[in-house]
């Protein structure tokens, strides 16, 4: 009985994709591939109950999931698997990005990045002086305020790639992508720091569940980047 469901559900994937489905449906789906013989059915209920949502399931930590009744290590494996293979994919896709023009184009590129974290990761972003990428990668997670190491492994990276242009980038795991006051401190010291070998901050861009907001396209920021 259970394999015939699990053919009828992979069956309707195949035919409709995945827009039609209940999210507790597509739990379900994903459960298959984690519990190979056991109906997923109520596993996928008790999910979707405790974390609200499948991206609640995905972003929950591992303890969490495992405690889930009818998870095990295979299953919480496999659904921590989703969302850093979509960082991935989406990274990979983003890699074609390898002029930045402005902070949108930076914010395609750096965003990627940023797909499945559950805790504050800082991204540097560095450019020549036309543009090309030369560097786009995680420097630290954790806090951006610990302020000394990230300008410290900023300005190495910076002197080792011969950069013009730095855009920095973090994120607000569990708030929106709006900057705090020591956010905007934060991006005056690393300014200031760069100043000193002689790379120009172009931006830094908080993001915050699929949004962004732009600290040099936002009104009366204009400080940060450049003397007044």
């Amino acid at each position: 009985m259970h394999d015939g469901h699990r053919g009828r559900l992979r069956e309707r994937f195949r035919r409709e994709g995945l827009d039609k489905f209940e999210e507790h449906n597509i739990m379900e789906l994903l459960l298959f591939y984690g519990i190979p013989r056991k109906d997923t059915n109520e596993t996928a209920h008790a999910l979707m109950r405790k974390f609200g949502s499948v991206s609640g399931v995905l972003d929950a930590p591992y303890d969490e999931i495992m405690a889930v009744e009818g998870i095990g290590e295979s299953a919480a494996t496999f659904l921590k698997l989703i969302p850093a293979i979509c960082r991935v994919y989406m990274d990979d896709k983003a890699s074609d990005v390898r002029i930045v023009t402005d902070s949108e184009s930076a914010a395609t590129l750096i965003g990627s990045k940023y797909i499945g974290r559950t805790v504050e990761t800082f991204v540097l972003l560095l450019l020549d002086s036309k543009g090309k990428v030369l560097f786009c990668d995680v420097v630290q997670e954790g806090s951006i305020h610990a302020v000394d190491i990230n300008i410290k492994k900023m300005i190495s990276i910076c002197s080792i790639y011969d950069a013009y242009t730095a855009i920095v980038s973090h994120n607000h795991p569990s708030g929106v992508a709006l900057p705090s006051r020591m956010d905007l401190d934060t991006t005056l010291k690393f300014r200031r720091a760069l100043e000193f070998i002689s790379v120009r901050l172009y931006d830094h861009i908080i993001f915050a569940d699929g949004d962004y907001v732009s600290l040099a396209d936002s009104q009366n920021l204009g400080y940060l980047f450049a003397d007044e």
